[in-house]
C-alpha cells in the first residue's frame, strides 16, 4: 500500500514540475512546438490592405495645438463660490462669451469688456463646451459668427 502512495506522488510531482518547467519555458521566452504551429496557423498570408483616414478631409478639424483658442456663448449667470459672475467695468452679469486660450479662461460681455476668470479652467471649458460648428480665421470672425 505504501508503495502504492509513493508511486501516486511521485507522478502528481512529476506532473507538477512539467507544469512549471513550461511555465519557465514561457516566461524564458521559449515557446513549446505546439504553440508555435498554432501561431504560424493563425498567421494570415497576405498583409492587410491599406486603409484611408476614416475622415474625408472635408469633415477633419484642427487639433487642439493648431488653434489659438476657443470660444462659446453662455446666456445664463455664471455662479463660482455662491458669487454671481459680473463684468467688472458694466456689471453685466449674463451674455457671456467664453473663451479658452493658452490654459486660461477669460469672461467676455456684450459690451466687449473681458476680464480673466481664474477660477474657471480648461477641464470646466471642455466638459460644458459643445463640438464645434465653425472654424475661424480671425477672432472679429468668430465675434460676428457668435452675434457679439
Amino acid at each position: 500500500m505504501f508503495h502504492r502512495i509513493r508511486r501516486r506522488r511521485a507522478a502528481e510531482t512529476s506532473e507538477l514540475q512539467h507544469r512549471s518547467y513550461e511555465a519557465y519555458q514561457r516566461m524564458a521566452g521559449q515557446v513549446p512546438p505546439e504553440v508555435e504551429r498554432l501561431r504560424a496557423a493563425q498567421q494570415p498570408t497576405e498583409p492587410a490592405p491599406a486603409v484611408d483616414d476614416f475622415l474625408p478631409p472635408e469633415l477633419r478639424v484642427p487639433s487642439h495645438d493648431q488653434l489659438d483658442g476657443r470660444m462659446m456663448p453662455w446666456t445664463q449667470p455664471i455662479v463660482l463660490d455662491d458669487e454671481v459672475v459680473a463684468c467688472t467695468e458694466c456689471g453685466a452679469y449674463r451674455d457671456w462669451l467664453i473663451l479658452s486660450t493658452r490654459d486660461q479662461i477669460w469672461l467676455r460681455c456684450r459690451q466687449g469688456h473681458q476680464q480673466r476668470e481664474t477660477r474657471l479652467d480648461t477641464a470646466w471649458y471642455n466638459r460644458h463646451a459643445g463640438p464645434a460648428d465653425a472654424h475661424h480665421e480671425t477672432f472679429e470672425d468668430c465675434l460676428r459668427h457668435l452675434g457679439h
